[in-house]
């Protein structure tokens, strides 16, 4: 949060104070300072989008005769007297006797005997909570409050900062205020015309009111313009990152013909209205010679999004042009390799696959053939980016999960073919207003059903205690020639759990279980072993070396091994039909999006798939980690769970923002700001169609901005 805040008060140097240390502010110096530095503020700038928590709503304030039993209220009122009770060992109850000129209100606080010192008779308090009668006089239990220190701050909103040790809120307050008095914001970024369009405050007004609103219509009017900025920035940034190294190019008109025909003759089944849909769009931004296409490929688990890309390919050798496919590990390019090869093979595109595992003789034969132009395809990973692998004419690039990648892999894909047409594809499922929040630079391609639908997977959650049911479910699939899956969040015991917060997991159980024993790949194959003398059991984790993980997924494949225990490199694309259980250990560690990927790697032919999620601790618990896993018995959409979860949690981890230059939407409310996020979308549309790269000089507040804050994401478009 730190990075995000520091980026505001870099915005504009000219802008007055923004800029300035923090210790030239009014009552900042020794030990509050020294707070304010550990909190991440620097500068002016970061003090001012430190903003409050919460607010304390005192506009309605009551007297003590006015307020109304049964009731929440608000009430001012001076302490007359604090006592100290200790009613019995370890517990301690702190009365206080407050009075106004209506009668007495008694407030007593538990197991906070710190507060009999704090709180002293004259002393003005703001008071919130419950109204009690008992003993012949009005109370509270537990209130919160806030000592009003001579400040005129009854019948306001009272903002409640984030603090740490050093300051307190009152002083954090005072020392924000101090700030906005002499603050002026000289120059908003957003021009005036716009904001006028969409009813916006100015900057300045905006972030004084999310400080000290006068009620809380001007606190949502505050909000709704700072997450409009943090919207219409972003998409700018994510565009012009897109546009950067685009701007002069001469994108290529890919004309489909025989290839395509070819392909599409050679699947094995007929392609959905969906996937249809999915392919006329894709070819239509191919064959457009006026811009480069920027295209999502959206689509839920097993709905054949692989077809359509095969489609694209084709339409590139249809060119006399190449093709890049780039997947996040060698498990998924060697599959991609697998599936597509044949049918690639017969529309007659030539093909090769290069990962870190490539045998040396076929990597030099590959790399060449791409070189000279006789290779039409190349499947690959991160091993596409090595300096031996040069393409004759790249004018289409695949990235397959991108959010996997970090920013700096996808664009060096990209500038091995000048001018490239860019398909991303991924299969987690996204809500449609984040899909527009942080893939809103791209057009969407989206395949919600299943092509050919499998037999389907149902999902039961278990606890430690009645894992015996997915055991016999193992064996009820041994014995019909079946394969099973157990799936472990660590690699061995010594392994500090990175992977549990996996990039496309949104989120894991927040701590929920977490001092439950962890489940790891080397004991649980031991364990099954035991258990399932019966079976073959091999293991599958990333840090093995790759032919040991194609040898193992070769001996799954092939019924050689029987039970696959592993990690998540099996989440996304392995397809092995014959797998029909899966059991997932740790369950509430892990993300929704994680655990229905996992699912999705049973059930995928025609035998049905049953899927075992075994939670640490007590059903029935109602904890966050058992309401999202209960969720997955509910239903197989993926998008139906993606939206729970973002009403469950934050966006701010859902797609792995950690691994795209720490971006995060503070302000926004991805549920409830859908006509803003649309709004701040066409309108990044609507200014880069007038000034592609902000380059007009009246933009130089908009690009300024940008740079600030995306300063990492836009070097060369920002001259860094």
């Amino acid at each position: 949060m730190a990075a995000g805040i520091a980026s505001t008060s870099l915005r504009l140097a000219a802008t007055h104070l923004l800029a300035d240390d923090v210790s030239r502010l009014k009552y900042v110096s020794g030990t509050r300072e020294e707070a304010l530095r550990r909190l991440g503020i620097e500068r002016v700038g970061d003090l001012l989008l430190h903003v409050p928590r919460r607010y304390l709503d005192f506009t309605h304030a009551l007297t003590i005769e006015a307020a109304p039993l049964g009731e929440v209220a608000t009430i001012v009122a001076v302490v007359d007297r604090v006592t100290l009770k200790r009613p019995r060992p370890r517990l301690t109850v702190v009365e206080v006797s407050l009075v106004d000129e209506t009668g007495v209100l008694e407030a007593a606080f538990f197991k906070q005997p710190w507060l009999a010192q704090q709180l002293a008779p004259g002393d003005r308090l703001a008071l919130i909570g419950k109204v009690e009668f008992s003993y012949g006089f009005k109370r509270m239990t537990a209130p919160h409050f806030e000592k009003l220190d001579g400040d005129s701050l009854a019948g306001s909103m009272v903002p409640v900062h984030p603090v740490g040790e050093g300051i307190s809120v009152a002083w954090m307050r005072r020392i924000v205020a101090g700030a906005l008095e002499r603050t002026t914001v000289t120059c908003d970024p957003v021009p005036a015309g716009l904001r006028a369009r969409r009813g916006l405050m100015s900057e300045g007004r905006a972030l004084r009111a999310i400080h000290f609103p006068n009620d809380a219509a001007e606190r949502g009017a505050a909000r709704s313009r700072l997450a409009y900025d943090e919207l219409l920035f972003l998409q700018l940034a994510l565009r012009l990152r897109n546009r950067d190294g685009l701007l002069g190019v001469t994108p290529v008109a890919h004309t489909p013909a025989s290839h395509v025909a070819r392909l599409r003759a050679a699947l094995p089944f007929a392609l959905s209205d969906e996937q249809e849909r999915a392919c006329e769009e894709i070819l239509a931004d191919m064959a457009d010679g006026s811009r480069v296409m920027n295209r999502l490929l959206l689509g839920d688990v097993g709905t054949g999004k692989t077809a359509v890309a095969c489609v694209a390919l084709a339409a590139a050798a249809d060119t006399g042009t190449q093709a890049a496919v780039m997947a996040p590990t060698g498990v998924l390019a060697q599959q991609y390799a697998q599936k597509c090869g044949p049918l690639l093979d017969a529309a007659g595109i030539s093909w090769t696959l290069i990962t870190g595992s490539t045998p040396a003789s076929e990597r030099a034969a590959g790399t060449r053939g791409l070189r000279e132009g006789t290779v039409s395809v190349a499947f690959g990973t991160q091993a596409l980016l090595s300096d031996d692998v040069a393409f004759r004419r790249l004018t289409l690039v695949v990235i397959d999960e991108q959010h996997r990648f970090g920013v700096g892999q996808r664009g060096a894909l990209r500038t091995k073919g000048p001018g490239a047409d860019l398909l991303v594809m991924t299969a987690t499922p996204i809500p449609r207003t984040l899909a527009l929040s942080v893939y809103g630079d791209l057009d969407a391609s989206i395949i919600r059903r299943r092509p050919v639908p499998g037999a389907g997977v149902s999902t039961k959650v278990l606890t430690d205690a009645n894992r015996d049911i997915a055991y016999t479910a193992i064996r009820e699939a041994l014995r019909a020639g079946e394969r099973a899956y157990v799936v472990c969040p660590l690699v061995d015991r010594s392994d500090k759990g990175d992977t549990l917060d996996d990039a496309t997991g949104w989120g894991s159980g927040e701590g929920e279980g977490s001092r439950a024993p962890l489940h790891d790949v080397a004991t649980e194959a031991a364990e099954i072993a035991r258990v399932f003398p019966e079976a073959q059991v091999a293991s599958l984790t990333g840090p093995m070396p790759a032919a040991e993980k194609d040898a193992a997924l070769a001996a799954f494949r092939t019924g050689e091994v029987q039970i696959l225990v592993s990690t998540t490199v099996i989440e996304v694309g392995v397809d092995v039909p014959e797998a029909t259980v899966m059991v997932i250990e740790n369950g509430e560690r892990f993300g929704l999006a994680a655990l229905h990927q996992l699912r999705g790697r049973v059930g995928r032919g025609k035998l049905p798939g049953r899927c075992f999620v075994i939670m640490q601790g007590a059903a029935g618990s109602r904890s966050r980690a058992e309401e999202r896993l209960r969720a997955l018995e509910r239903t197989e959409d993926g998008f139906a769970l993606a939206e729970l979860d973002l009403r469950l949690r934050h966006e701010g981890e859902i797609l792995g923002f950690r691994q795209s230059g720490g971006v995060t939407l503070r302000f926004v409310d991805l549920e409830a700001d859908v006509e803003l996020i649309e709004a701040a979308h066409g309108d990044a549309e609507d200014l880069l169609a007038r000034s592609p790269a902000l380059e007009d000089p009246k933009d130089a507040a908009l690009r300024a901005e940008v740079v600030a804050r995306y300063g990492d994401v836009l070097r060369e478009v920002s001259g860094g």
